[in-house]
């Protein structure tokens, strides 16, 4: 028997619900996002610059990697999408250090598959999968793998979306520590037509089998603002507070993203 393309992200989303709860790396402040369901339309490609210094971070060298204070990130995210539930993105990480200059970070790909509307599930669900290389001077993993199921849901003006992502070193010191939890959120509200005013969370609490203790956690709360700028444009900026000692105390982040070739079918933002 073959088995259909609905069939396929059916057994891929399974497998996901079986896996994640017996099998976490905090997500980098390269990329500082909390994911929307929705894939990229067929046949469009959506280029987006993510921006983020850290205001308040570490000032000095710590086993090798880059002081965080005053380094701008910036990060090229182009993502293709090829059917109505499946894209592809692709990652360009740089950073801007204060005495060192501007230096290429790594690179990451990242396939994601989605349940189509026409399953008419009550809730978005989509499942992302990235694996990408990042300079030793920059983490004490050199390889990483990324497992991220999103869930999200539009009802009126309110807007909630939870990303439970578990991920794992693949190569680097933290290979022994298995895969580790690392959940995002964000709830927004359409202020009006062009602004949405809302809060995103982004968490790195260690091994799924032990979390590490709370003064070693990532904890990050961003205040944020999402700009309807109409269907082929998307814009994010906050202001983020670490609550932990392990984590940036003050960022500011800005992503920008613009859709060519988009389909009539629009987008529903965020």
């Amino acid at each position: 028997m073959s088995l259909t393309p609905r069939m396929w992200i059916g057994i891929a989303l399974l497998g996901a619900s079986l896996w994640l709860p017996v099998v976490a790396i905090a997500q980098g402040n390269f990329e500082i996002q909390v994911y929307g369901s929705e894939t990229v339309e067929p046949g469009t490609t959506m280029f987006e610059i993510h921006s983020n210094i850290a205001l308040k971070g570490t000032t000095t060298k710590e086993d090798g990697i880059f002081p965080t204070q005053h380094a701008a990130h910036e990060t090229i995210e182009i993502t293709h999408g090829f059917t109505p539930w499946f894209e592809t993105g692709f990652y360009i990480f740089t950073s801007i250090q204060p005495d060192a200059g501007w230096k290429w970070v790594g690179d990451h790909i990242r396939p994601r598959i989605r349940v189509p509307e026409s399953w008419q599930v009550p809730v978005g669900l989509s499942l992302s999968l990235e694996v990408g290389y990042q300079q030793r001077a920059f983490s004490t993993d050199t390889w990483t793998l990324e497992l991220r199921p999103i869930i999200d849901k539009q009802w009126g003006p309110w807007y909630a979306s939870f990303n439970p992502v578990f991920d794992r070193s693949l190569k680097g010191e933290g290979v022994h520590r298995g895969f580790e939890f690392s959940p995002n959120a964000k709830i927004s509200y359409t202020i009006t037509p062009t602004i949405s005013g809302g809060l995103e969370y982004y968490g790195g609490l260690g091994p799924v089998t032990a979390f590490d203790p709370l003064r070693r956690q990532q904890q990050l709360l961003f205040p944020v603002l999402d700009l309807n700028l109409g269907p082929q444009w998307e814009c994010n900026f906050g202001v983020g507070f670490g609550l932990t000692p392990a984590t940036d105390r003050l960022l500011v982040k800005l992503i920008v993203g613009y859709r060519f070739g988009l389909g009539s079918g629009g987008h529903k933002g965020y």
